[in-house]
């Protein structure tokens, strides 16, 4: 299929890139890191080959998420966002961009998205999860009524807001076992999270606009969304959101095929969710373009499932020229 869109695709900063390092072996670092900071030569070179029209590009994990001060995060992330539009501008429309956003401080967030949609003619943000704040590093997460005035510039804007993995902000359980903390488990166990604190706390009854986007087939949360209802019904713990878990995903989520090339897995999702909140997405640098493409260009689905999904789904989302 020529023309795809793919939009979980990375990219670093110097100041970024040691981030990235601790979940891949050494062997093959120097190529990642390589392939990180370069923005262009490598990168087209890859969709050239696999048929991919554009990429939508974003920071790498956990960056401006892991920064605790937030002048520091804001500034950093405002960087980065001046980067990656300066390289957009040079890329003859090969790339769009969705913005980094200091998250520490929720009007800064707003401040920073607003600019980068008006003024970069950015696409949406994407997020690396929970934000460390203050001189604890603590963690805080955005379903917390503190955001909810952020959700509101969401909202308005009209964009994606792209919810990426970070390692769990717990690790009391990962203790002896490190090879689970990554992108093996960790990182998806903490974003479906992250994702269940979002809907289960009402966000999406007082924004229903909202557009929030999960890598890696939903990491897992389509498998589950039957059990997670049947439960929530039972349970006398209570639960403040007006609608089962599995209509505020089928109503506000996407997801992408980054990172899970699997086709069971595809066909799962298509059965929940519909062909027409699936997006194709690669994870560059972290996984093989190629793997990737060959992999949903050959997958049992129709053919105009595979249309959407590669690439009009992303065109309408992301309104692309």
């Amino acid at each position: 299929m020529k023309d795809k869109v793919a939009l979980e695709e990375h990219f670093a900063l110097e100041e970024t890139l040691g981030d990235s390092q601790n979940f891949v072996g050494p062997e093959t670092w120097q190529d990642l890191r390589a392939r990180l900071l370069d923005i262009r030569d490598m990168r087209i070179r890859e969709m050239d080959k696999h048929g991919i029209a554009v990429m939508i590009l974003s920071l790498n994990s956990p960056a401006i998420q892991a920064i605790s001060d937030h002048r520091t995060a804001a500034e950093t992330a405002r960087r980065a966002n001046d980067i990656l539009a300066a390289e957009i501008a040079k890329s003859g429309g090969r790339f769009k961009g969705l913005a980094a956003l200091p998250m520490q401080d929720p009007q800064a967030a707003s401040l920073e998205l607003s600019r980068c949609v008006h003024e970069l003619g950015f696409k949406g943000a994407l997020v690396n999860g929970y934000s460390q704040v203050g001189p604890t590093s603590e963690a805080v997460y955005y379903d917390v009524k503190p955001y909810w005035d952020f959700w509101e510039v969401v909202e308005r804007l009209g964009v994606p807001f792209y919810l990426h993995p970070r390692e769990p902000s717990e690790r009391k359980a990962y203790v002896g076992h490190p090879w689970l903390i990554g992108p093996a488990y960790g990182f998806g166990s903490e974003t479906a999270l992250h994702a269940l604190r979002l809907m289960g706390s009402g966000l999406f009854d007082k924004f229903p606009a909202l557009k929030i986007i999960l890598g890696h087939l939903g990491e897992a949360l389509p498998f589950t969304l039957y059990r997670i209802d049947q439960r929530i019904a039972w349970s006398p713990l209570g639960y403040p959101a007006k609608k089962k878990v599995s209509e505020y995903f089928s109503e506000n989520f996407y997801i992408t095929t980054a990172g899970n090339f699997r086709t069971q897995s595809l066909v799962n999702s298509l059965l929940e969710v519909g062909a027409d909140r699936i997006l194709f997405s690669t994870d560059y640098p972290f996984e093989q373009v190629s793997e990737a493409t060959e992999w949903f260009e050959s997958a049992a689905i129709s053919e105009r499932d595979r249309e959407k999904i590669g690439r009009t789904n992303a065109v309408k989302l992301f309104q692309l020229d």
